[in-house]
């Protein structure tokens, strides 16, 4: 079974696909992030990342999109434009059918390591080790940890559904 793991943004959609695979383990097929920059405008945004995600979705064929859900936010200014993006998300994903799950980001960290406050770094370690990665998830600039977060969130799926293997 293809998941896909989602961290929503507007200028960062972290994108995670793993494969969950025999002895109840994943393996990592693709993730990186879909970047948009501030000089276009909030709809042009928004239709870069339903673009992109439908590419993905088209050559992955995802089962699941497991996406983070920010259940607070300290600064309006940004939840405003990340829930847009989720929207676009959502919707996309609705359009093709796929279910949607999501969590929070305590929830994934609990999923990952056990503990629900555990600090980023080691997050991202319990990724990578689960994973079996040489190095840890960067997007392909190198510059964001959304693409772990989005492994994380694809791999909190595999650990709250019991999904079947394949």
């Amino acid at each position: 079974m293809i998941i896909l793991g989602i961290d929503p943004g507007l200028a960062t959609v972290g994108f995670g696909i793993i494969k969950k695979v025999k002895n109840k383990k994943a393996e990592v097929i693709d993730y990186g992030c879909i970047l948009t920059t501030p000089d276009l405008c909030p709809g042009d945004r928004l239709k870069i990342i339903n673009n992109e995600l439908n590419k993905l979705i088209k050559k992955y064929q995802p089962k699941i999109m497991a996406v983070e859900n920010l259940f607070f936010f300290k600064n309006l200014k940004t939840a405003m434009p990340v829930s847009q993006a989720k929207g676009v998300i959502l919707l996309t994903a609705a359009k093709k059918k796929i279910p949607v799950y999501e969590f929070t980001p305590l929830q994934v960290k609990m999923a990952i390591t056990g503990y629900g406050r555990a600090e980023k770094k080691q997050v991202q370690k319990m990724i990578q080790t689960m994973l079996n990665l040489e190095e840890k998830p960067k997007d392909k600039n190198k510059r964001k940890d959304d693409a772990t977060d989005a492994l994380g969130i694809a791999l909190c799926y595999t650990f709250k559904s019991n999904v079947k293997l394949s």
